[in-house]
């Protein structure tokens, strides 16, 4: 009796393994979002971002990233996906997204390599910004490069825009202090 219910444990695993649309991309794209809060007052959100993961035709799999914000002072902020899903406070979200083998997530060192590293978004004059961007180097799937991690990942928004450090690592290089944050969840 307990081999069977062992047995059905598994076969009701592996179907949902199958029919889930975050697991198998057969069934489609797999697709994340954030709700992005102010860094200062966290109780006000700023935007939204969502995250699409497909794969190429040469099997790479590519997630396009698309980021509404409000609320940004104008000009450039420096956008990168943090290592920990947690923002209160936002440097819970830990450094950039550096899974390894050599992971490095000190955010001006190893930097513009970091595979959580983005490009900058720009705000208008009055605080409105768009980001529409693709990446190879992370997934939303399971494997070495998910984001979906033991302990998750989020969107930071810094107060500066990111230089992509091209003396190195100097402090502020990557976009300084922290604006906004986004905890990353599969729908």
């Amino acid at each position: 009796m307990l081999l069977v219910t062992i047995l059905n444990g598994v076969v009701a695993i592996s179907l949902a393994m199958i029919f889930s649309p975050n697991v198998s991309e057969a069934n489609g794209p797999v697709r994340a979002s954030a709700d992005i809060y102010d860094c200062v007052n966290t109780d006000i959100q700023l935007g939204t971002a969502q995250l699409k993961e497909e794969k190429t035709d040469e099997g790479v799999k590519e997630v396009s990233v698309t980021m509404m914000v409000k609320g940004l002072t104008p000009g450039k902020h420096a956008v990168h996906l943090h290592e920990t899903a947690s923002c209160v406070p936002c440097g819970a979200a830990a450094g950039h997204f550096d899974p390894g083998p050599h992971g490095f997530s000190s955010p001006d060192g190893n930097h513009p390599f970091h595979s959580g590293d983005l490009i900058n978004i720009e705000a208008n004059p009055q605080g409105n910004a768009h980001l529409n961007t693709t990446t190879t180097r992370v997934t939303l799937s399971p494997g070495p490069l998910s984001l979906f991690d033991g302990d998750g990942s989020a969107f930071i928004i810094h107060v500066n825009p990111d230089t992509y450090c091209p003396d190195g690592a100097v402090g502020g290089c990557a976009g300084g202090g922290r604006a906004a944050c986004g905890i990353i969840t599969l729908e």
